[in-house]
């Protein structure tokens, strides 16, 4: 058997780390994004799945574009490509290549959240299961037959980063359940029912600003729908907060949407359409990760109770 990986992002390396330790010898090749410059001194940094597949001594191949350069990949001769948040689409010399063809790692039950940002949207747009599928690739986005799947499910205290962390996991084993039918043949094929079908596109940075005049439910879940990275944000004083955990509150207050009103132990209060939210972390401008009742005592509950969070546009 000869197993062609491809991913990027470290939700991928649970996967790939699983294939090699059960089909290390039958791994020709791993094709990931080409390494980006990262950080303030934009060092040139291997991807994720890059890094891996260079410790275990794996051919690591590396197209700026997937659809132009391919032959690369085809002369691997794979006999299964397996991708898992790979970041391009495939083009359909490369699904057409593989005896037992292309299959895809996706973190939802599709049809629901087709797209780059299952896992943020699944939180944000309050589902209460989300999941992973082992799916057939075609040349649509994430429109394939699928093979199998498994249920994950969301609780309140989970964000990006934990339902993340579920979700690889849970992928990987399923990848592993999931393998020796394809390559004896037994696995199911369902097409997608497209009346089902929901998206989950890239999130736009503009969608990180939190409308405080949205639900009380709908900011919470904003914002652990992008914590840690990219997070949401809000404008205080003009310039840009960071927010990465909250909960809504158990007490009814009363003012304008964006308004601080209170300061806890818990942290800091903001009215909302409905009710009021607590912020309980943040990152000031400028400033280091913090709990908001430390930035509170900084600055003052006196100088904070009365501000407004606006929506004045940055971008």
């Amino acid at each position: 058997m000869r197993i062609v990986f491809m991913g990027t992002p470290d939700f991928a390396v649970n996967v790939l780390q699983g294939l090699i330790d059960n089909y290390k010898d039958e791994i020709v090749g791993v094709v990931s994004q080409p390494d980006k410059r990262v950080g303030r001194h934009q060092i040139l940094t291997n991807t994720p799945v890059k890094e891996l597949a260079l410790k275990y001594n794996i051919p690591v191949l590396q197209p700026e574009k997937i659809k132009k350069e391919y032959q690369d990949v085809i002369d691997l001769n794979p006999d299964i490509i397996i991708t898992c948040a790979y970041g391009q689409i495939i083009p359909k010399e490369i699904l057409d290549c593989p005896k037992y063809g292309c299959i895809n790692v996706h973190a939802s039950l599709l049809p629901k959240l087709r797209g780059g940002a299952p896992i943020h949207k699944a939180i944000i747009d309050d589902y209460k299961v989300t999941g992973v599928t082992i799916m057939y690739m075609d040349v649509g986005m994430d429109t394939g037959d699928m093979i199998s799947k498994v249920e994950v499910p969301i609780l309140d205290s989970d964000n990006l980063e934990s339902l993340h962390d579920k979700l690889s996991a849970a992928g990987t084993k399923l990848l592993l359940d999931t393998l020796p039918s394809i390559f004896d043949g037994t696995n199911e094929r369902t097409v997608q029912n497209s009346d089902e079908v929901t998206y989950a596109y890239n999130i736009k940075r503009e969608e990180e600003r939190i409308d405080f005049s949205k639900s009380s439910r709908e900011v919470f879940n904003l914002i652990r729908g992008l914590s840690p990275i990219p997070s949401s944000n809000a404008l205080l004083d003009g310039k840009e907060m960071k927010i990465y955990s909250s909960e809504i509150s158990d007490v009814i207050y009363k003012g304008k949407c964006g308004e601080i009103v209170d300061v806890t132990k818990k942290g800091i209060v903001v009215c909302c359409g409905d009710s009021a939210i607590v912020i309980k972390e943040l990152k000031p401008f400028g400033k280091k990760r913090m709990d908001a009742y430390s930035f509170a005592n900084g600055v003052g509950k006196n100088n904070l109770v009365g501000k407004v969070f606006n929506n004045e546009e940055l971008y």
